[in-house]
């Protein structure tokens, strides 16, 4: 989810300034069954799109009851790769229309063999947290991560809040996207997922450019994503077979079996994880070897603050994690991410590291 923004200003004044910090509170797919080199193939409308997502061979029966009389499936029960148990990582049953758009997944319901818990998109996204279907327990998160399940918050998003992020070297959106597009160039065909989506606003640019099998629309916030539908649903370029699924889940525990996504975005949002090293370890696990990871985020400072009221600063941001860029560096290779590279404007900046 892309947060509060944070500049300081470099003018004689010295002054900084805190932004945005609120007082309120084709789309088919099919299976190889080769145990040996199995694939999980995408058909997509466009032709710039190149199939490339490894996957493990499947085995499926339809239950009597779903049989038609001459033994043939009412309903398709497979075994998708595209997603897995956010508790055991196993890959997920699924029963229903195949796809990664959001009519399919509306449609499908989920289960993991290994823990027996399903998962189902009731509530307008597909929920592959933990806490899924809890009845009694609702985990809370740090503040940086509750501020943005807030309604209000989820409305103001797009509509005023992220356009102040200019004011701390931010390019804008456009911009912003065609930079990120640059260094997913070798994930063009596979399946690029958008953690931290917020109100998908970048989710939607990806899944309209046509050159991914499939985009995945990911954030913690159940209001973020209702926006994201809506945008969706409002937007006429948008349709059913569009491959772009909604789907909640925590950063630090993505619902995808390890080396199986091609690109993974997270625009203006590592600051606000209760633990960037956490988060940026698991995106290495989903990504496959030559995955691209690419993020936006602001620094704690940026080069022009004088150094002065640096360490001022620095404690005032304390509930947030905003990072240096070479802590940044630091902590991708950490968790095992190479060909480390950045960009900065200001207290903007966009990196990128790859899969070994």
């Amino acid at each position: 989810m892309a947060m509060a923004a944070l500049t300081a200003s470099s003018s004689s004044s010295s002054a900084i300034t805190l932004l945005n910090k609120p007082f309120f509170p084709n789309r088919s797919y099919f299976f190889s069954s080769n145990s040996h080199s199995p694939l999980l193939r995408f058909s997509a409308s466009s032709s710039s799109v190149r199939p490339r997502f490894p996957s493990a061979a499947i085995s499926s029966v339809a239950p009597e009851s779903d049989l038609n009389k001459n033994g043939t499936s009412k309903i398709e029960i497979e075994e998708t790769q595209v997603f897995a148990c956010p508790v055991c990582y196993e890959p997920l049953m699924r029963k229903g229309p195949s796809g990664i758009n959001l009519q399919a997944i509306y449609r499908s319901g989920f289960k993991c063999g290994r823990c027996n818990k399903t998962y189902s998109s009731k509530d307008e996204y597909l929920d592959l947290t933990v806490t899924a279907d809890l009845e009694d327990y609702d985990e809370v998160k740090p503040i940086t991560t509750e501020l943005f399940r807030s309604p209000l918050v989820s409305f103001l998003y797009e509509r005023g809040w992220r356009q102040n992020f200019k004011r701390s070297g931010f390019p804008g959106p456009d911009e912003e996207f065609r930079m990120a597009e640059e260094y997913f160039k070798e994930a063009e065909g596979g399946v690029l997922v958008d953690v931290s989506c917020g109100s998908g606003l970048f989710s939607r640019k990806f899944a309209k450019s046509g050159k991914y099998s499939g985009v995945i629309a990911l954030d913690y916030s159940e209001n973020m994503l209702r926006q994201c539908k809506e945008f969706i649903k409002n937007d006429d370029t948008f349709d059913n077979s569009t491959n772009i699924a909604v789907v909640r889940a925590d950063v630090s525990r993505l619902p995808f079996p390890s080396g199986s996504v091609d690109a993974v975005h997270a625009g203006a949002a590592l600051h606000c994880w209760p633990s960037p090293t956490n988060a940026i370890a698991e995106i290495c696990r989903v990504l496959r070897s030559g995955g691209v990871f690419v993020g936006t985020t602001f620094l704690r400072y940026s080069p022009s603050t004088p150094w002065i009221i640096r360490p001022f600063q620095s404690r005032i941001l304390q509930s947030y994690n905003y990072l240096m860029q070479d802590e940044i560096k630091d902590v991708c290779t950490s968790c095992g991410l190479t060909d480390y590279e950045d960009y900065i404007q200001d207290s903007f900046i966009m990196f990128t590291a790859r899969k070994p």
